[in-house]
């Protein structure tokens, strides 16, 4: 039994397709020989390496259930006697962004220019680079876009709902406009492989789903080196630049589609810790009595 017909008893198509997807990534990360051979210490080491990727704790947990399932398949086949992590539990709650994690404007538009690599992928990176940093998108709400959702005429951009924000209508900027017509009509033809609607597209020509925006903002660290970059580092950092600048908290409580004021008040008490710590960096004599 191969292990997708294995998972296909259990789980559905999306899920075992999402599952095969984890599983290799684990193989290809310890090796195939180690992989079948993990210890509970190799398993706890990748899960060390994912936090250093991701921030959403639910992504990891996802990933630790499909290499479970791998687990479970190699003694169904008598590969394995034991279960490495089959008690391994995830107990991560989000983490805050640290200020000094936070980006500037400057290295945020930084993040817009750069030579591809892959010249097929360049204009469907660019795309999700200027989502990230000119509408600070989640990975999930990029997912979700389609093309119907962008109305170049208006210069607009409609965002679905998702558990954790409100649905917008944001405006495009400029270069964007131009930048989307170009994806539209010329690099994303070039992925598409069957009938879709969805916006994004993988190199496969599949519908995006969020990863492999993770791993794009991977390739970027080597420009922010001293910091640490994700998708919510770069929508925080922008939130937190919005109310620097003087925005009015409202418009950009609506902007970042928080659903309570309070989800977006918290940017400005990191904005209030960056400078406590500048004025202590250059003023040691400050004290502990400085207030703003």
């Amino acid at each position: 039994m191969t292990l997708e017909t294995y998972l296909a008893c259990t789980h559905s198509p999306n899920t075992v397709r999402i599952y095969l997807f984890e599983i290799e990534h684990l193989i290809r990360y310890l090796g195939t020989t180690r992989a079948e051979q993990a210890a509970y210490k190799d398993i706890l080491d990748y899960m060390a390496y994912l936090r250093s990727r991701y921030d959403n704790a639910g992504t990891i947990h996802r990933i630790l259930q499909a290499v479970k399932q791998y687990y479970f398949y190699l003694i169904e086949q008598g590969k394995r006697s034991s279960h490495p992590c089959r008690y391994m539990r995830i107990r991560d709650k989000f983490r805050e962004v640290q200020v000094q994690d936070l980006l500037t404007r400057a290295e945020l538009n930084g993040l817009l220019h750069r030579e591809e690599r892959y010249p097929g992928l360049a204009l469907r990176n660019q795309v999700v680079m200027s989502l990230l940093v000119y509408q600070a998108l989640l990975p999930g709400e990029i997912a979700r876009l389609t093309v119907e959702d962008i109305d170049l005429e208006a210069a607009t951009i409609r965002i679905h709902p998702t558990a954790k924000t409100n649905g917008r209508v944001l405006g495009l900027k400029p270069q964007q406009v131009m930048l989307l017509h170009r994806y539209l009509t010329q690099g994303r033809p070039r992925l598409l492989r069957r009938l879709t609607s969805a916006l994004v597209l993988t190199q496969r020509g599949t519908p995006e789903k969020g990863e492999g925006i993770h791993y794009l903002c991977e390739t970027f660290r080597h420009q922010v080196s001293t910091k640490r970059l994700s998708p919510v580092t770069i929508r925080q950092s922008v939130i937190a630049n919005l109310l620097k600048e003087g925005r009015d908290l409202r418009v950009v409580q609506v902007f970042a589609g928080h659903k309570k004021p309070s989800a977006t008040e918290k940017y400005r008490q990191n904005n209030l810790e960056a400078l406590k710590q500048a004025v202590h960096k250059h003023h040691p004599l400050a004290g502990e009595s400085f207030y703003l």
